[in-house]
């Protein structure tokens, strides 16, 4: 029986049986080499940006782009796909395409030739107090292409800083920076409706509530203490007191209360809040619609003065020897 399995191996069907399963193999195995080193997608794939095929550009163009932004591998490969799902026509579709994933070469041929762009909206949550500063870093982190300057020059020549509405936003991510304004904005004008008859009952400029509300929304954290702070500011600004608010320096050098020095305190600029009487040129955040109400509804004390231990609790006081006393137990 031994001898027989022996022969067998040597037969010449065997052998030739082994043969073809080895180059079958080897087949299978160059056929993925090959795929994994020219075909599938490079390692510097520009994952998460978009390539804007403008009306006009070639074909020629367009792989030499998509060469040297290391989107595909091979000129050649992907212009070859290109003819072949064009039917010879070497027809590209314009577009905003989104690179969001890592795509081979076929893939992405089939895609300009046939205009499927992939662009998706990205769930964007804007937290409430939030500077203009700290939304273009949030969205500079989801969107590549997101320009820093522009936005930050859009909101400070329109003076918008308190009207970019905290909310959560599905943008796409081929948004221009001026449209992602106008949509939070937009938002801003829709959900101030609530309050608006409210805000003319109180008396005061939209602009001041805003303003205030920006200040309130980072010195208080619940409705009962901004409501407090809301009453002191007020009145401070009503005997033409400084409103001496260390949220200010947040917006004028990114510095919270634990930072600041003696020399902060005697920067030269008109957000500084301890060196100017009144309301800062613009917002210092753009408030939440519960800080909005916060700062209409002011609590009546006879508190002047007010601060926030370590522990976040706040203590009032009538004095500025009072509130020295305090700085002194729960600051230090």
């Amino acid at each position: 029986m031994q001898e027989e399995q022996k022969l067998e191996t040597y037969h010449p069907n065997y052998i030739k049986k082994n043969i073809k399963i080895i180059i079958v193999s080897s087949i299978i195995i160059i056929l993925l080499i090959s795929y994994l080193i020219v075909f599938s997608a490079g390692s510097n794939f520009p994952t998460g940006t978009i390539y804007d095929l403008k009306s006009g550009q070639t074909l020629s163009i367009v792989s030499n782009n998509f060469y040297k932004f290391n989107i595909v591998k091979s000129k050649l490969l992907f212009k070859s796909f290109v003819y072949i799902f064009s039917f010879g026509k070497a027809d590209v579709k314009e577009g905003d395409y989104s690179l969001y994933k890592k795509q081979g070469v076929i893939t992405l041929a089939w895609r300009v030739t046939h205009g499927v762009l992939n662009i998706v909206p990205i769930r964007i949550t804007i937290p409430e107090g939030l500077n203009s500063f700290e939304i273009a870093d949030i969205l500079s982190n989801n969107f590549p292409s997101f320009n820093i300057n522009i936005f930050l020059n859009l909101v400070k020549t329109q003076k918008l800083e308190g009207y970019l509405f905290p909310d959560t936003y599905f943008i796409m991510p081929n948004m221009k920076e001026s449209e992602i304004i106008k949509m939070m904005t937009n938002n801003y004008y829709e959900k101030i409706i609530e309050v608006s008859e409210a805000i003319k009952k109180f008396g005061k400029s939209e602009s001041d509530v805003v303003k205030m509300a920006s200040i309130i929304e980072e010195e208080g954290r619940t409705m009962e203490t901004r409501q407090i702070i809301a009453g002191i500011l007020w009145k401070r600004l009503s005997i033409k007191m400084a409103l001496q608010v260390d949220a200010s320096f947040k917006y004028i050098n990114g510095k919270i209360t634990e930072n600041l020095t003696a020399d902060d305190l005697k920067i030269d600029s008109p957000y500084n809040s301890y060196a100017n009487r009144g309301l800062p040129p613009t917002a210092i955040s753009n408030p939440g619609l519960e800080a909005i109400k916060a700062t209409i509804t002011p609590t009546k004390t006879p508190y002047f003065y007010f601060l926030t231990d370590k522990d976040g609790n706040m203590h009032y006081a009538v004095s500025f020897e009072e509130h020295v006393a305090n700085k002194q137990k729960y600051l230090r």
